[in-house]
């Protein structure tokens, strides 16, 4: 166990099954509706018999109200692919009022929301992977359904690192590409990236037919920006810092804000998108409990 699984947060969502809003391409029997017809309690569909369907699947009672032969389809269960992308740039070290201390920062944040998620779904049967994305650090673990994945992810995760440019939209389109059958995935940033480069990988993961959930990481300043005095501020993914008078520029700012905010807003509807804007002054148990309970068949 991490530090970053609480266990009485696992047994509260323990209950709270994550399931997929898509028909799944899995490999094996799970609780998540297949691509492909099987047998379960769920009927799908009647049609015409086939020679070499399997007669034991004729419906006797539709034959003899129509003296034709037909074939009852149902709802195949398959097991369901979690990818997690989490972002690992710069800003990701920017934590509650600009506090940069361990266990306060979105990054520390993103793993306690990707740590537990990963836990309650191994737990389920399903298969995790992880992938993070920076300018100059790149990880991918494939997906994969055993304990001894799910550890090695999560000692992955302890080990991260928010650090230079953000390299999101890239490492997006590396999953569209190399995640190859449907599966979920699930990214964890603050998002500063263009909105250009993030609505092209969006439209990309889409066009690959995954489900696609966004997790987007704010801190209440970036939005409010309630500073009062001169103030210096750094760039935490490399750009010379800037010493400014907030009174000066708080309008402009709240409006581009905004205007981002919009702009984002727009592209995940555009592209069907799971999107769920997240302050990180908000306990991970309650977002994720309401991403759960969002899910339920």
């Amino acid at each position: 166990m991490r530090h970053f699984i609480e266990p009485n947060v696992v047994s509260r969502l323990s209950g709270l099954a994550l399931d997929a809003r898509m028909p799944m391409a899995g490999s094996v029997s799970g609780r998540h509706r297949s691509l492909t017809r099987g047998s379960s309690l769920e009927f799908s569909e009647y049609r015409n018999y086939v020679p070499g369907d399997d007669t034991r699947r004729l419906d006797w009672r539709a034959w003899g109200r129509s003296d034709r032969f037909y074939i009852k389809e149902f709802e195949a269960d398959t097991n369901l692919r979690l990818c997690l992308v989490m972002d690992v740039s710069g800003s990701m070290a920017y934590g509650s009022r600009g506090s940069q201390q361990e266990g306060a920062t979105k990054l520390d944040y993103a793993r306690f929301l990707c740590g537990t998620l990963a836990y309650l779904v191994a737990g389920q049967g399903d298969a995790v992977g992880l992938s993070c994305a920076g300018a100059d650090f790149r990880l991918e673990i494939p997906p994969r359904r055993n304990a001894a994945h799910l550890k090695h992810i999560l000692d992955e995760m302890s080990k991260l690192k928010a650090e230079g440019e953000t390299g999101l939209s890239e490492a997006l389109h590396a999953v569209a590409e190399k995640v190859s059958q449907r599966a979920l995935i699930v990214i964890v940033s603050d998002l500063f990236t263009d909105t250009d480069a993030l609505r092209k990988a969006f439209q990309h993961l889409r066009f690959r037919r995954h489900d696609v959930a966004v997790f987007h990481l704010l801190e209440q300043n970036e939005i409010e920006f309630e500073f009062d005095r001169p103030i210096r501020f750094v760039d935490l993914e490399g750009a010379p810092p800037m010493l400014v008078d907030p009174t000066t520029m708080a309008r402009q700012y709240r409006n581009a804000v905004q205007t981002w905010l919009e702009d984002v807003t727009q592209i995940v509807r555009n592209t069907a998108v799971d999107y769920h804007r997240v302050s990180i002054h908000e306990h991970y148990a309650e977002v994720l409990a309401r991403f759960l309970l969002a899910r339920k068949k």
